[in-house]
């Protein structure tokens, strides 16, 4: 059965050329002009990504994010034309998996896609729990929890503590830690592995400005505590 894409921007040349590209690649694709419809569109046909603008009048890709973060953790790209860090950053924290910027290669954003969706629903090692302290990972179920509270992460987010809870003690840089990402190397990846593990830290941590799990390697990167 085809992946569904949900493609969000206000520019109708834009939604046309990104869906006959994305067909002719064997994936369903669904369009929407801006945020307000692309939540009714994603509620409705349950796409397993969005490609999302972010300037877009009505409701913009920031509010988009903001509210269908409370509902789903699917991956989401953004189709940027900023070319400001801040934006991208901005984008990141809101819980965006990755970012392309205007104008930009087909088959780079097939192949972005592609790693996405890699994260969101790979094979895993059957039946293996990971525990430390009081989170528990579940890799066959994508589930994590917290003192037995579910926490529902991104896919980047489960990808990179997997990686780190596999290996506590261990200290990875940030392009260790790029590689279980898929290893979509693009300007500013690293400052990307950055805005994850503070994402995680705010998910995991009961103190997320000092942490207890998941450690900053001055000079290297993170590790995971070994308790």
């Amino acid at each position: 059965m085809p992946k569904t894409i949900l493609v969000v921007d206000d520019k109708a040349n834009v939604r046309t050329l990104v869906r006959e590209y994305l067909t002719a690649e064997g994936f369903r694709v669904v369009t929407a002009e801006n945020g307000q419809n692309a939540l009714y569109a994603a509620r409705q046909e349950k796409p397993d990504l969005v490609l999302l603008d972010i300037m877009m009048p009505e409701m913009d890709g920031y509010e988009f994010i903001r509210a269908y973060r409370r509902e789903s953790s699917i991956p989401v790209i953004l189709l940027t034309a900023k070319m400001e860090e801040t934006d991208k950053v901005l984008g990141l924290e809101l819980g965006a998996d990755d970012y392309i910027t205007k104008p930009f290669g087909m088959k780079e954003l097939v192949a972005r896609i592609h790693a996405a969706l890699r994260r969101a629903g790979s094979p895993v090692a059957p039946s293996t729990v990971l525990r430390v302290g009081e989170i528990a990972l579940d890799k066959e179920s994508h589930q994590v929890t917290v003192g037995g509270r579910p926490v529902r992460l991104t896919p980047s987010e489960f990808d990179l503590l997997t990686a780190l809870m596999a290996a506590p003690g261990r200290a990875f840089s940030r392009l260790d830690l790029l590689e279980h990402l898929d290893g979509v190397a693009f300007e500013g990846a690293a400052r990307s592995v950055d805005i994850h593990i503070r994402n995680l830290r705010t998910k995991i941590e009961s103190e997320p400005s000092r942490p207890h799990y998941i450690e900053t390697v001055f000079g290297v990167g993170y590790r995971f505590t070994e308790e």
